[in-house]
């Protein structure tokens, strides 16, 4: 039952402004300055790194059972990629307190996490794979979720190295060089034994406005309506995983987000403990309604992206999506897994920093404070992978480019 003293505290347990008593007031003020601090972002980085190292090596060891047993191979490395993957949606849900609302139908929802699903979801925002992770996480798709990636991205420590071992799908964006590795890689997945969900950035880069000008120019010269909110969707990868998924794939869900306030979030601003409120309009299409014949599949996707364009047009005028509204609830298996990898983690750590600075010896605290910095440099650079400003030129110029 609800009363004066439940309205205090809200059902998710994150702090919000209200009447609420000056000691519960000053803790959450302490907890809000503690989130600001360089020396806990540093802490929440090593274990993010040392836990992503070790799960790399364990997958690495795995590789010994795929002539065995492939699907138990498979089953492991969803489970390992869990551990790390959940850590950056413990930083969305629990950190930053961030809260997601579908908007979708009842029956649409019954359905999460219990068919195989192609995802299409604009590419406008530094954290819109979090808020697709947190998804995947609350109906239990997280560890087996698949993206078709950059070939850059399977370079980057723990990023690409956990996906090297899902059997992510990379490519060059070069559709010439890429299409025999693409086919191959996504027949490969049509007796994947968890339920997984494959993400497809259609607009094949993150909008910028210099991006969305030069896409349009390609449009006018097509003859294809022009997108206000969107780049110019790019057919060849959609339309060959629809054809290759074709028997195990269920359904596709067009996934359109925007969030509230015209807020523009950053993972540096999740990590500093900002609230966001993302919003998503979900949309399934049985795999039934999308053409078989190649030119028809692409027509629907533009057609697909123009009703997209629609939809943020009606978010920018009214503040939401059509459709009912869901907030699937956050579960504790992603505070509890990154509480156990820092209990394990930052114990030895703690005890190494006293005794470096109890031995008195300036060169080995000189040298542990260069690691100290090259370590912030390290987590840095990962955080950069997702900024727009520090994205890809890719798109600049390939939409003159034909597909």
């Amino acid at each position: 039952m609800e009363g004066e003293g439940a309205a205090c505290i809200p059902q998710d347990g994150c702090p919000q402004r209200g009447a609420v008593h000056p000691l519960l007031s000053s803790a959450m003020g302490l907890l809000a300055f503690l989130k600001t601090q360089f020396v806990l972002h540093l802490l929440v980085g090593f274990v993010f790194v040392v836990s992503g190292l070790v799960i790399n090596f364990v997958q690495l060891c795995t590789l010994a059972l795929w002539p065995v047993s492939k699907q138990l191979y498979r089953r492991l490395n969803c489970r390992l990629a869990y551990s790390l993957w959940s850590q950056l949606v413990m930083l969305l849900e629990w950190w930053s307190c961030t809260e997601c609302t579908l908007f979708t139908d009842q029956a649409t929802v019954e359905r999460f996490g219990k068919e195989h699903a192609v995802i299409i979801l604009n590419h406008n925002f530094e954290i819109d794979f979090l808020c697709g992770w947190t998804m995947c996480e609350r109906f239990g798709v997280l560890g087996s979720s698949k993206v078709l990636a950059k070939k850059e991205l399977l370079y980057v420590p723990l990023i690409g190295w956990t996906w090297y071992f899902l059997e992510i799908v990379f490519c060059k964006r070069k559709w010439e060089e890429d299409r025999d590795t693409v086919i191959e890689g996504l027949k490969r997945l049509s007796d994947y034994p968890e339920y997984m969900w494959f993400l497809l950035y259609c607009e094949g880069t993150r909008f910028t406005e210099t991006k969305h000008r030069v896409s349009m120019e390609v449009a006018a010269a097509k003859g294809l309506p022009v997108l206000k909110y969107h780049l110019l969707p790019r057919t060849k990868g959609f339309t060959t995983a629809v054809k290759c998924l074709r028997g195990t794939v269920a359904a596709v869900y067009d996934v359109t987000l925007n969030f509230r306030g015209n807020k523009n979030p950053s993972l540096l601003g999740i990590l500093y403990g900002k609230k966001y409120e993302a919003d998503m309009c979900v949309r399934r299409f049985p795999l039934e309604e999308i053409p078989l014949d190649e030119k028809e599949a692409a027509q629907w996707l533009h057609k697909l992206y123009q009703e997209k364009d629609a939809l943020q047009e009606m978010y920018n005028q009214k503040g939401m999506f059509p459709g009912e509204q869901f907030k699937p609830a956050r579960r504790p298996w992603t505070l509890l897994n990154f509480l156990s990898w820092a209990t394990i983690l930052l114990s030895p750590l703690f005890s190494f920093v006293l005794g470096v600075f109890a031995s008195g010896s300036p060169l080995l605290i000189l040298t542990f404070l260069g690691f100290v910095g090259a370590a912030s440099f390290g987590v840095r650079r990962l955080i950069g992978v997702t900024e727009i400003e520090k994205g890809s030129s890719y798109g600049n110029q390939e939409f003159k480019k034909k597909e």
